[in-house]
Formats: structure tokens, C-alpha cells, sequence
């Protein structure tokens, strides 16, 4: 699963899933042992993630929703994705 972008010891992920579990365009954020799912609305769908963790990924989503739609409209068409700027 690509790398989109690494903050702070946050770890993105995407990856286009057809059919897949969450039925919607998301990332998988790991930080540490933690591994959770969010969706490209901030939504946390799966998981478990501090809550300090949860409000730098919430804003970093806030931040970058635009990229993070046109990645996942890549990777759903099997294009290259490209790297998000981390949050700073």
C-alpha cells in the first residue's frame, strides 16, 4: 500500500480498494502499534489512534482533501499516486 505522506510518526497510506471494506475512498494511518482508518472526510471508521494523533490527522485531512480525492481517483484507475506534503 503506498506511502502518501509521514508526520510526526504518522505513517498515510492509500490504496484503492473495488469492492473493498469500507465502501469509500479512505486512508490507513498507522502510528506506532496503532493502525486506523479514516475517511477523505475526517471520519475515524476503524481503529484506534490517541486522540492528540486523531486531531493532527483530522487537520492534515482538513488541510488536504483536494489532493487526497484526486489520489484516490488515481489509484481507483490504476494511475501513479503522488506524495502529500506532511503536516508542519
Amino acid at each position: 500500500m503506498p506511502v502518501i505522506s509521514m508526520f510526526y510518526g504518522i505513517i498515510i497510506r492509500m490504496q484503492s480498494e473495488h469492492g473493498g471494506k469500507h465502501h469509500i475512498p479512505h486512508i490507513h494511518v498507522i502510528c506506532g502499534d496503532d493502525e486506523s482508518v479514516f475517511s477523505l472526510e475526517g471520519q475515524l471508521l476503524e481503529g484506534k489512534i490517541s486522540s492528540q494523533k486523531q486531531k493532527l490527522v483530522e487537520a492534515w485531512i482538513e488541510i488536504h482533501k483536494e489532493e487526497l480525492q484526486a489520489n484516490w481517483k488515481l489509484l481507483d484507475e490504476g494511475e501513479p499516486f503522488f506524495r502529500i506534503e506532511p503536516l508542519r
